[in-house]
């Protein structure tokens, strides 16, 4: 398993990081066989496995369930879970409730939006013992003010801020962060910038690693393929063969065959009826 050192030693010997973003402990279970090196237990869960239309939906009791589900399938994994909206932005002791929650789950380290007013939050956390990944660029917990899913860093104002803000990051303790929706030049000059990694999605190919979501990568999700999304596997039409022919089977009285059967020599007696046995 990796540990939080080994994130900078990767960064520092350009060995790549991948990271698959999880939800379950079927998909976690395949993945703790996979090379992949960590897994995120994201808020897009609320998109992804509950039909939510963003990931505001998501708790800290859903996050909790899923972490717990994934920590149960991929023993040999580091996790990341995701703190959801606004599960950070309260009190300090609810903050620290809703970050024990996750840990005591399974997680390893969690993940967190932004870095305007979180910088003091991040410092207490890391003091405390937690690891915490951050995340920049396109943050869909802040989708309402972003006015969309748009490409962040696109004017040399908002580049520069972003690359502010990923420095701030680093100085209160951030061991890793990750760079979404950003232009590739961009995440670069930022992943040279710091000396935490950075993880890219839809960032280009120059950030420390990369992080993909288990059904967009194997092509579940026929409804949604962004630009930075590459479908590794066309899941979704050889699921609808499979569960297609299962049917067919079923209904042409071919499946189960005698080999998915159990078998005995016991016989089966009549068994007389209650109104049979009073006539």
């Amino acid at each position: 398993m990796m540990t939080i050192g080994d994130f900078k030693k990767k960064k520092d010997a350009g060995d790549k990081i991948t990271m698959m973003t999880c939800y379950d402990y079927t998909s976690a279970a395949i993945l703790n066989k996979t090379s992949a090196d960590c897994l995120l237990v994201g808020d897009s869960l609320a998109m992804t496995m509950h039909g939510f239309r963003d990931t505001l939906s998501a708790t800290i009791e859903m996050m909790a369930m899923h972490t717990a589900a994934v920590s149960r399938g991929a023993k040999d994994k580091f996790i990341v879970g995701d703190l959801p909206f606004l599960s950070y932005r309260s009190s300090l002791t609810e903050n620290v409730a809703a970050v024990r929650a996750l840990m005591q789950a399974g997680a390893h380290s969690v993940k967190l939006e932004g870095a305007s007013g979180n910088a003091e939050f991040i410092s207490h956390l890391v003091q405390s013992g937690v690891p915490v990944m951050g995340h920049l660029g396109l943050t869909p917990q802040f989708i309402n003010q972003l006015g969309g899913y748009k490409v962040q860093g696109k004017t040399d104002d908002s580049a520069q801020r972003i690359l502010e803000e990923a420095l701030l990051l680093e100085k209160a303790g951030c061991f890793s962060l990750v760079l979404e929706c950003v232009p590739a030049t961009v995440a670069e000059k930022i992943t040279k910038k710091l000396n935490i990694p950075t993880i890219g999605i839809g960032a280009g190919a120059e950030t420390d690693g990369q992080v993909l979501v288990f059904q967009d990568l194997l092509g579940l999700n026929t409804d949604f393929r962004p630009k930075f999304v590459k479908q590794f596997l066309n899941g979704a039409e050889l699921f609808t063969q499979a569960i297609d022919s299962y049917a067919q089977e079923v209904k042409a009285g071919t499946f189960p065959a005698p080999k998915h059967c159990f078998h005995s020599t016991a016989i089966v007696k009549s068994i007389k009826t209650k109104e049979a046995s009073n006539s």
